[in-house]
This record gives structure tokens, C-alpha cells and sequence, in this order.
């Protein structure tokens, strides 16, 4: 009988141990609400991004919310600034899986940052779409938990290179980046081009993260004969590089990379933007699609509304991707669940970019993309013919 009584115990006390262990796995939200986490820079010259990309994501729940919610539940947004450094991106994932408990994870910041912390991230089980900036290794292997949303920047680099390059032939070519991953990324992209469209590259240069004075690039850039630029900076190296290049009285044709497609960015350059060719895989804001979804921001977000940009739209489509996924899973949520249903996304529609798929093992969307030209007179990117 004693015996059968601690085996009573012992099974009740492992039951309970079991229910626990279920239960902290399925932290992140009541009947009532859901808390999603988004890690982005939010201060410093990345801000434009990250603080963009926050606006879009609580566009996409506001909008969920006012519908009364995703199966009754309310979801909520909170954030974490990186800085746009690795270590402290590591940090925000720590925090927001061991301390705040969420139920899912938007943004991770950009190439780098969300590069350094993929295993903590499949550590965690957390479902995570990285929105900002898509990267090979980040479905490469493909991760349970991790789904990336946009298109490769190798990919987007050379398809902009190629039409340039398609409308220009016979022209030397000159290439500036970042020394980091993202500058590989953009680098990598531009020699698969160069290869493939057997460019005439004269110079090529790297700068470090944070320069601000590109006058010796850009006279070494005059001195080479370049016609043709990728300028593979961000928005404030771009800028710098745009308006040294007007000071010397040279302006190459010159392409540029959507982290730095921004409206803002045109009015920091001046005149000297007009005719600036980019690639993006969301719609231009000057676009119906792009002024419709300005209105939806307006209206849902008030003030917040200011200063909208391609950032928006990207996290905007995330949120959506997100709220579908766990819409799908009913009143039972799991986080299981979410993953198993992300991967399921079809031809989702957002209205901001081309229809959303993933499918069984594959964790990347791999968004069509568009060439476009900057008009500076009215600050806008149309798309080319």
C-alpha cells in the first residue's frame, strides 16, 4: 500500500512537473492578450530603420486589434534597442525569452546582428520572422522556429547591377561598401553581375562603419573614369559619397540598395538624388498601393504615422505574416502551432509587396523585386519600365 502511495506521489509530482514544463513553453500570452517582442535600433542614424520598421508591425496588430482582436486576444508589441550592435542584440533575445516571457520575435535588427544571434534564437523556440535584412545564412540550413521574409541582398544587388548594366553598355563601373557583412553581401552581389555581365570594373573600395568623409573615395572614383556606381552604403554613407560626388562635378549613373531607399534620404542629398536608381521588393509610397497603405497608417496610428518608409511596409507585411499564422491556430495557440502554420503561409496578400509563401523546410519568402528611379522634385522612387 506504501509503495503504491509514493508511486501515486511520484506520478502526480511528475505530472505537475510536466504541466509546469508545458506551460513556461507556452508563456507569452493570456486569454486576452498576446506579447510579441521586436528587436531594431532605435537610436542612432539606423533609428530610420528600426523605428520605421516598429511603426509598420504595430500597424499590422492595430489593425488585427480593432478587428477585436486575433481569435478575442488583443496582441501587443514591445521593443528592444540594439543599437545596432551584435552583443546587445544577444542581450534583447536573453531578455525577452527569459524575463518578458514573449510568445513570438519580430525585426532582429540587421545583417549582422541578427547573423550573431540565430542559435540563441532556435535556442529559445521563440517562432521568429526576421524582416530587416534578409541574409543566406539565416535559411541556410533552414531553422525549425526561423522564418526570414524579403529577398536575398546578394540577389537584389545583382538584379539592379544587370538592368544597369542591360541600359548601359560598354561603361566602367566603379563599387563602394561597408566592411561588414552587409558590404559582402552587397559586394557579393555585384561580382556575381559583374561575372555574369562581364563589366568593366575600375575601382573598388571598402570604408569603415560610422566614416563620414568619403572625399578621398570619391576623387580616387573621378580619377578611374567610372560612368557607372554602386554606392553600397547605407543612408548617411550614401549621402556623404552623393554629395562629395556633386563637389567634384561627376555624376555617374549610380545605383543604390534598399536598406538606404528612403524617402528621407533624397531630400538629405538634394538635387544630386535625382535619377538615383534602386531595387526594393516593396512598393514605392508615391505608388496606390504605397499612398493606400499611407492612409491605413494615418488612421490607425495617428502621430505615430510620421515618418513612414519602405521600413514600414516591411514590418507591416511581417505583422501581418504573423497575426495570419497565429489567426490559424484558433483559441488552442501554441507556439508549435504558429511555426507549423507559418510554414504553411500561401500567397498570403499584404498589399505593400508580392504574395508571401513558405512551404514544408522552406523558411524563406523570397520576395519579386523592382527597379526604380528617384525623382527628386516630389522626393519619390517610381518603377521603371
Amino acid at each position: 500500500m506504501l509503495h503504491a502511495l509514493k508511486a501515486a506521489a511520484l506520478a502526480a509530482i511528475a505530472g505537475l512537473a510536466l504541466t509546469q514544463a508545458a506551460a513556461a513553453a507556452e508563456q507569452g500570452f493570456t486569454d486576452s492578450e498576446i506579447t510579441v517582442g521586436e528587436i531594431n535600433p532605435y537610436t542612432g542614424p539606423p533609428a530610420l530603420l528600426g523605428v520605421a520598421h516598429a511603426q509598420g508591425v504595430k500597424l499590422a496588430f492595430a489593425e488585427a486589434n480593432a478587428e477585436g482582436g486575433i481569435n478575442g486576444r488583443k496582441i501587443k508589441l514591445i521593443t528592444e534597442d540594439d543599437g545596432y550592435v551584435p552583443s546587445r542584440t544577444l542581450q534583447a533575445v536573453r531578455k525577452f525569452a527569459d524575463v518578458d516571457k514573449v510568445f513570438a520575435l519580430m525585426g532582429v535588427s540587421g545583417a549582422a546582428q541578427s547573423t550573431a544571434a540565430l542559435p540563441l534564437i532556435e535556442k529559445t523556440g521563440l517562432p521568429t520572422i526576421i524582416s530587416v535584412a534578409p541574409m543566406p545564412v539565416q535559411w541556410t540550413p533552414p531553422r525549425k522556429n526561423i522564418f526570414v521574409l524579403g529577398q536575398a541582398y546578394e540577389e537584389g544587388v545583382r538584379q539592379l547591377i544587370n538592368y544597369l548594366a542591360d541600359k548601359n553598355p560598354g561603361k566602367k563601373w566603379a563599387l563602394v561598401t561597408q566592411d561588414d557583412d552587409y558590404g559582402l553581401a552587397v559586394r557579393d552581389g555585384f561580382q556575381a553581375a559583374a561575372k555574369e555581365k562581364k563589366l568593366n570594373v575600375v575601382f573598388t573600395s571598402t570604408y569603415k562603419k560610422g566614416q563620414t568623409d568619403f572625399s578621398s573615395e570619391m576623387l580616387r572614383l573621378k580619377e578611374s573614369g567610372a560612368e557607372m556606381f554602386m554606392a553600397g552604403g547605407i543612408i548617411s554613407e550614401n549621402v556623404a559619397m552623393m554629395k562629395e560626388l556633386e563637389k567634384l562635378n561627376v555624376k555617374p549613373v549610380t545605383g543604390i540598395f534598399w536598406p538606404g531607399r528612403i524617402e528621407a534620404l533624397l531630400k538629405l542629398i538634394g538635387p544630386a538624388s535625382d535619377g538615383l536608381y534602386a531595387v526594393d521588393y516593396v512598393e514605392p509610397l508615391a505608388s496606390p498601393a504605397g499612398k493606400a497603405f499611407v492612409d491605413k497608417a494615418k488612421t490607425l496610428l495617428g502621430d505615430e504615422a510620421k515618418g513612414i518608409n519602405r521600413y514600414t511596409e516591411v514590418g507591416y507585411a511581417a505583422g501581418r505574416l504573423l497575426v495570419d499564422a497565429i489567426k490559424r491556430c484558433g483559441k488552442d495557440l501554441t507556439r508549435a502551432c504558429t511555426i507549423a502554420e507559418l510554414e504553411k503561409t500561401k500567397d498570403l496578400a499584404t498589399g505593400v509587396m508580392a504574395p508571401i509563401s513558405f512551404g514544408p523546410g522552406n523558411r524563406f519568402s523570397s520576395q519579386v523585386v523592382k527597379i526604380m528611379r528617384a525623382n527628386h522634385g516630389d522626393l519619390s522612387f517610381v518603377p521603371v519600365d
